[in-house]
């Protein structure tokens, strides 16, 4: 039992970036009916800078709540973004506990929090990682 606990462990740390790719793919909402959600419109209306004009290359939306303490951690690398990218990265923070936020919540498939998910210039989800991610990580994707 210990040996099939510690195997799973190790898989889950050497095989992290995987699991994120594939959490992201399953968990990123998928429009069939071809028409937007309210959320989705919200979304292109606001995130897809090629569209709105607005001189932001990319979209940072932490998920996470103001009582957990991975989610406190993320507001210091919030913070870092903002100072290091400036009107280059739109830092967004929506706390899952608010009502108002919900249904945001549920459009991005956020079932634990914190989390981070990056949007490209056209407002598409390119990378998702949950659980704590320091800024030097972040930069990785954000300089990607």
């Amino acid at each position: 039992m210990i040996t099939l606990v510690l195997g799973l462990l190790l898989a889950g740390i050497f095989f992290k970036d995987k699991l994120n790719g594939y959490v992201s793919k399953i968990a990123t909402p998928k429009d069939i009916s071809g028409s937007m959600n309210p959320e989705a419109a919200f979304i292109d209306s606001v995130f897809n800078y090629a569209k709105n004009g607005q001189d932001y290359h990319l979209t940072f939306l932490e998920f996470g709540s103001t009582s957990c303490s991975g989610c406190k951690k993320m507001e210091k690398v919030m913070q870092m973004v903002k100072d290091n990218y400036p009107g280059k990265v739109n830092v967004v923070f929506y706390n899952v506990n608010l009502e108002g936020n919900f249904k945001m919540a549920e459009h991005f498939g956020i079932r634990m929090i914190p989390v981070q998910v990056l949007l490209d210039k056209n407002g598409r989800e390119y990378f998702r990682h949950i659980g704590y991610l320091s800024f030097n990580e972040l930069a990785e994707e954000i300089d990607h």
